[in-house]
This record gives C-alpha cells, sequence and structure tokens, in this order.
C-alpha cells in the first residue's frame, strides 16, 4: 500500500454541486491497490452540510443554480445522516461504487456515484496524495440491490440539467450514461466489483465515528462554514 495512503489514514471527502460544498465528512482508507483507493465512511460521522432555505429536509439539487447566493450556500455542522458504506474510487473513472451497509454491519446493496473527482493538499494544491478528495456530482446514480437488480436513479433530472454551465455538459452526459450502462451489465453478470467482494466487509472497532471536524481548505469555491 502507498505510504501516504495507508491503512487508517484519515481523508476528508466533500460533495460539491456546481462549484457548491453540499456535504463533507471524515473517511478513513480502507485500502489502495490496481483497482482503486477504498474508504470508510461510518453512520454519524461529524461533517458539514451547506445550510440551505427550507432547513434540514432540503437538498442543494433540488434548489435552481441561479438563485444560489453570490458566495455560497454557508456550511453548519452536521454528522452523516446515512448508512456506513465503502467507498471504492478506480483510478481515472468518473464513478465510485458505494457499499452499503445497516447499523448491524448487513450489506445493504450497490450504489454508484457519478462524478468528477480531484484531491487537493492543506495548501489548495492539485496532489493525488492530498488529504481532502473534492467530488463533483453528476447527478445520474445507478443502484444495484444485493440480488443484483439495477436502475438509474435522478434520470429525469440528470436530463433536464444537463448543459448548465455550472454542472455537466451533454459530452460528459452521454459518457455517464455508456459508464453506466456498461456497470449495469457487469451487474447482471455477477461481476467484479458487484460479485460479492467486500461484502462482508467490517471496520476495526477502534475507527469508531469519534473524529475531528474540521473546515474545508483553500481549495474551496463556494460556501464557507457559518
Amino acid at each position: 500500500m502507498d505510504r501516504m495512503d495507508r491503512w487508517g489514514r484519515v481523508l476528508w471527502w466533500w460533495l460539491r454541486i456546481g462549484g457548491q460544498v453540499s456535504v463533507g465528512c471524515p473517511v478513513r482508507v480502507a485500502g489502495r491497490g490496481p483497482e482503486g483507493v477504498w474508504l470508510w465512511l461510518a453512520a454519524g460521522s461529524p461533517g458539514w452540510r451547506a445550510r440551505l432555505p427550507g432547513g434540514r429536509r432540503a437538498h442543494l439539487r433540488d434548489l435552481d443554480p441561479e438563485r444560489w447566493p453570490p458566495g455560497g450556500f454557508p456550511l453548519r455542522p452536521d454528522r452523516w445522516r446515512n448508512g456506513s458504506a465503502l467507498i471504492l474510487q478506480p483510478p481515472g473513472a468518473g464513478y465510485a461504487v458505494w457499499w452499503f451497509f445497516s447499523r448491524d454491519g448487513t450489506f445493504g446493496g450497490w450504489y454508484v456515484n457519478f462524478e468528477r473527482r480531484t484531491r487537493y493538499d492543506e495548501q489548495g494544491a492539485v496532489n493525488e496524495e492530498g488529504t481532502d478528495i473534492v467530488v463533483d456530482d453528476l447527478e445520474l446514480d445507478l443502484t444495484v440491490s444485493p440480488d443484483r437488480h439495477w436502475r438509474w436513479k435522478d434520470e429525469e433530472s440528470f436530463a433536464v440539467r444537463t448543459g448548465h454551465p455550472r454542472l455537466w455538459t451533454a459530452e460528459e452526459a452521454e459518457t455517464v450514461r455508456a459508464d453506466g450502462l456498461r456497470l449495469a451489465a457487469l451487474a447482471e453478470a455477477g461481476t467484479f466489483p458487484f460479485d460479492g467482494t467486500a461484502c462482508d466487509f467490517a471496520p476495526p472497532t477502534d475507527w469508531g465515528t469519534a473524529l475531528r471536524r474540521r473546515p474545508p481548505g483553500p481549495w474551496l469555491t463556494d460556501g464557507a462554514p457559518a
């Protein structure tokens, strides 16, 4: 394993939409190999979330980018609200594959998030060994159940928003759909990453969720801690 992405190293995963941070949480390195970097995101991890009009139930993707404030929405302290997840980020790929687990450790299915990824160091420079993994979300997702039935998620909003200057181009949309169909075929065939690999993953008990909350680095473009 690479010296910098050593087992258990704490990194920060940030999800952006149109350059605006939606959510950020600490993750731990759970492995690294030819297939990519593995990360563990624990349920309840402390982090940040955009403070949006409409309160805690509001989601950034539901708001018209033309009406976002010029400086972006501020961030407020929050916690990861979904289940724990093992995340595989293949090198150079425009997607990440998530293995979701319930609180008792039961595997709940796969989730493919289509995205652009950039890593930054603490000085805000692009660095493949940096501590901040910044993910620009491309809206469309693929969900795969434990029995390998798959479906698109957010297909309608993906189509409507394609071509918006803050989001993704028509060319990117074509690539996302092609990648999605290729991954769906892998799921149907039961081949990696949908072959049962890591479905029994259990993190060390001392990883926990008692991690330090810290604000985004100088790579931040929109939004800041409130």
